[in-house]
């Protein structure tokens, strides 16, 4: 097997949306770092069977701010 061209394979903390928190080991980042999750078993709907959390992140407020005075055009 040839050196040195593995990641290197380190603790790090994953947040989870609802704050709790566990350590494993991966390869993402540096030793210690924390993973923050915008998507999770609990709030992602393939796993809450269809009963979704909407964490909005800013994007939707975003782009209503954006498009605001945008009307639509009605055709004759």
């Amino acid at each position: 097997m040839k050196k040195k061209i593995h990641p290197d394979y380190h603790k790090i903390k994953v947040l989870m949306t609802d704050g709790s928190h566990f350590e494993t080991m991966s390869t993402w980042g540096k030793e210690g770092e924390t993973l923050k999750l915008d998507i999770d078993p609990k709030s992602h709907a393939a796993w809450t069977g269809g009963k979704q959390k909407i964490l909005d992140k800013g994007r939707v407020s975003k782009f209503n701010k954006k498009f605001k005075n945008l009307t639509a055009i009605k055709s004759k």
